[in-house]
């Protein structure tokens, strides 16, 4: 595939940089499982096994063959600085197939859900970015979160190129989306009551802990990041952890919905009182789960979700009821 080039249309000024490749056998990645599946919204099968979508303020296009992971950039060149991106934003300094035989030496359930669904694993991504992704989650499913991201990115981000007539766009600036107008223009596009969490996050964060505030709460112990992000506007203790997991390195947190509080109760049966997820409930399912899959509980939850996602129908991704009105 080296040196392969991506047809693209209507934009002579755009072209791909030669393709390069990581080593990356199949047990430690398949991105038809982790990219769709609720993690982010920024990439779409572009062709059979071939994902494009926005990492960091480029556009890449992703596939896989022969234990190798390859890749091409648009609008730059590929090389040790985008291989260093590209693991870092797939953890694969984590050896994952160690973790599964781990994980199914503790729990037989698990051993048996993820026997089908290797290389599942949880991306690293921009703190900002995946804070207000997940605000846009609440009570929503992943086509239609995907749908409203775009529309995001269309209306406040900056436009990075076309492909094949496909417009890409960076992730919104916090100034971008801290705007005075920012919130009405968001209802119009279709964010509801989110509109003013997703306004309200940015105004928090530039007026207040600021972006490196967010990035240092990499270094925070897990409790004190989730704390603070539930201070700000539409973050309720499911968005804190999908944040502390996905963009903070806190393996240990275990994102609880109501997909992951119907799995502790029916598979692993849980005593859990009462019909929504209370905080208690939060903690109770969160703590069980990381007795039983130890330090990394929240990627072992990751495959599971997967799992499901893929045998069932489509999940609603969030359900934080406290933060809604």
């Amino acid at each position: 595939m080296r040196g392969r080039r991506m047809k693209l249309r209507d934009t002579p000024s755009v072209s791909p940089a030669l393709w390069r490749a990581l080593p990356c056998p199949a047990a430690e990645l398949r991105l038809e499982l982790v990219l769709p599946s609720g993690q982010t919204f920024r990439w779409r099968e572009s062709s059979p096994g071939a994902w494009t979508g926005v990492l960091g303020d480029t556009v890449w296009t992703l596939r896989q063959e022969r234990d190798r992971l390859w890749y091409t950039v648009y609008g730059g060149e590929a090389g040790a600085d985008t291989d260093r991106l590209l693991r870092e934003y797939f953890q694969l300094d984590v050896g994952l197939r160690d973790l599964y035989r781990s994980w199914g030496a503790a729990d037989p359930l698990f051993r048996e859900a993820a026997k089908d669904f290797p290389g599942v694993r949880v991306l690293r991504q921009d703190p900002v970015e995946c804070l207000l992704s997940f605000i846009c989650t609440s009570n929503n499913h992943i086509s239609r979160i995907t749908a409203m991201i775009e529309r995001l990115c269309r209306a406040f981000g900056r436009h990075l190129c076309h492909l094949d007539a496909q417009p890409f766009h960076a992730f919104p600036s916090l100034a971008a989306l801290a705007g005075d107008d920012a919130e009405a223009r968001l209802r119009a596009l279709g964010f509801g009551y989110r509109a003013k969490f997703v306004s309200g996050t940015a105004r928090a964060i530039t007026e207040g802990l600021g972006v490196e505030g967010l990035h240092q709460l990499r270094t925070a112990p897990y409790a004190e990041a989730r704390k603070v992000l539930c201070t700000l506007p539409g973050v309720g203790t499911k968005v804190a952890d999908c944040v502390c997991l996905m963009a903070l390195d806190k393996a240990e947190a275990v994102p609880v919905d109501t997909h992951v509080w119907r799995i502790a109760r029916q598979r692993y049966g849980m005593e859990l009182g009462g019909r929504s997820i209370t905080p208690r409930a939060h903690q109770e399912i969160g703590d069980f789960f990381r007795g039983l899959w130890g330090p990394r509980a929240g990627w072992a939850q990751a495959v599971l979700f997967c799992a499901d996602l893929h045998k069932g129908r489509e999940p609603v991704v969030s359900q934080d009821r406290d933060k809604e009105s």
